[in-house]
């Protein structure tokens, strides 16, 4: 491996004020997802199930938002596109503290589908900006940022709601990030080559999405796996040709992986901000959080090392079961402790997932795969945020983990099931 690469790249003067202002740029709404979740439980004085629908809300506005957003900077420019973004977050974060649950659940959508996009317009920047294999290396520096402050922005978050309240943290992440989009609009990095032949193909274009899956999780799923989606509308033009025939049994099978991945690493972020909460640290969260993403880039970087691959079902089933035993935490120490070992598997579970959707689709088909692939992440980060949240409500804490893996292992128990009658199937009609 090239180090020496990284530095190179360092070097280059728009690369480097890229890659901080993504940083910068990303860091507000790294801490949101704390931040909404203990206003609702802790000043709103409500239960979890209704903080894990305020987080849905946002997940499905994020989701929506993306492929639009996309449209508006190949239409119109980077700048004109981020305006409303740049509006609407100082404007919808100011006001949302202060609302009603109703209101809150409303402005929380609208919230949603004006995020600033900041990975597709950071991706889009560094396929222009870097050139040949300099544009993987960036790619990588932008995993590696977007790990750092992922893996900061939750600790920054619950400091905020403790030591001053939530909703004058959740205030600060609407400003702070409408500066972050004017900081990108005075910037304003190219987003299309000047010579066709130098941009980022598709395929790089999707490896860029997929890895910025894989850096966002365990804590920060929704934004990352939304913008896979915009790139669906790559293939549009042979779906209307050929419809889904690229849909086997084998893709679903991925894809239900994929909701079953969202799902667990949603409903695990409820618990761990339940369990931590109930503990009567609500500060400590960060910690947790911390070392629960710092075990995915680990498992990420050893997964990554290895020559065989593993399937994405026996990945996301060693990962909900060892996602069991973080109901036993009896403090911040242990349960940080036991996340270890499930957010060991994190990475490696998104990394493999992907990689199968790519063997299983054919070239020209596989933007519009990734999409769908994107699709069903959100939507399993959508479904497990309110249902974990009703299950720590009528229980306890513990049983947002028990809820995960128990959901996300019977629902690998019934891949397996269907697709064995499925072969049977297959083989009786053959005879």
């Amino acid at each position: 491996m090239n180090f020496a690469a990284y530095g190179e790249l360092l070097r280059v003067a728009p690369i480097r004020r890229l890659l901080l202002v993504g940083m910068i740029a990303r860091f507000p709404h790294s801490a949101a997802g704390v931040l909404l979740t203990l206003h609702v439980v802790m000043t709103m004085d409500m239960g979890y199930a209704k903080a894990g629908a305020v987080a849905a809300v946002v997940t499905v506005g994020i989701a929506f938002g993306a492929p639009w957003r996309g449209r508006r900077v190949d239409n119109v420019g980077l700048r004109r596109a981020l305006i409303p973004s740049v509006i609407s977050e100082a404007v919808i974060w100011s006001i949302a503290p202060h609302a009603s649950y109703e209101w809150l659940l409303v402005l929380a959508l609208i919230g949603g589908v004006f995020t600033l996009p900041v990975f597709s317009v950071v991706r889009q920047s560094l396929g222009v900006l870097a050139t040949g294999d300099q544009r993987r290396t960036a790619f990588a520096l932008d995993s590696i940022a977007t790990e750092v402050v992922f893996m900061g922005g939750p600790a920054l978050g619950a400091v905020l709601a403790t030591s001053l309240s939530s909703v004058v943290g959740l205030t600060m992440v609407g400003i702070t990030t409408s500066l972050a989009g004017l900081l990108l609009i005075w910037f304003n990095p190219p987003t299309r080559s000047e010579n066709p032949r130098d941009a980022a193909t598709e395929v790089q274009e999707r490896d860029a999405a997929n890895a910025a899956v894989v850096a966002a999780a365990p804590a920060h799923l929704a934004e990352a796996s939304a913008e896979l989606q915009p790139l669906a509308v790559l293939s549009r033009g042979a779906r209307l040709r050929s419809g889904f025939s690229w849909f086997t049994v084998s893709v679903a099978v991925v894809f239900a992986v994929a909701v079953g991945a969202g799902l667990l690493l949603s409903s695990s972020d409820v618990g761990i901000v339940a369990l931590v909460e109930s503990s009567g640290k609500p500060q400590q969260v960060g910690l947790v959080f911390a070392v629960w993403c710092a075990a995915s880039v680990v498992g990420g970087l050893i997964y990554g090392a290895m020559s065989r691959r593993i399937s994405p079902m026996l990945l996301l089933l060693a990962m909900a079961v060892l996602t069991l035993p973080m109901a036993l935490a009896t403090d911040t120490i242990s349960l940080a402790l036991l996340s270890i070992p499930a957010g060991l598997l994190c990475a490696p579970v998104l990394s493999s997932a992907s990689e199968r959707v790519a063997d299983l689709v054919s070239e020209e088909r596989r933007g519009e795969a990734m999409g769908w692939y994107g699709s069903a992440l959100t939507s399993g980060t959508a479904l497990g945020a309110p249902l974990a949240g009703a299950a720590i409500d009528f229980v306890g804490p513990w049983a947002g983990f028990a809820f995960a893996g128990v959901s996300a292992s019977l629902l690998v128990l019934v891949i397996l099931t269907v697709r064995r009658f499925s072969r049977r199937g297959q083989r009786l009609s053959e005879v």
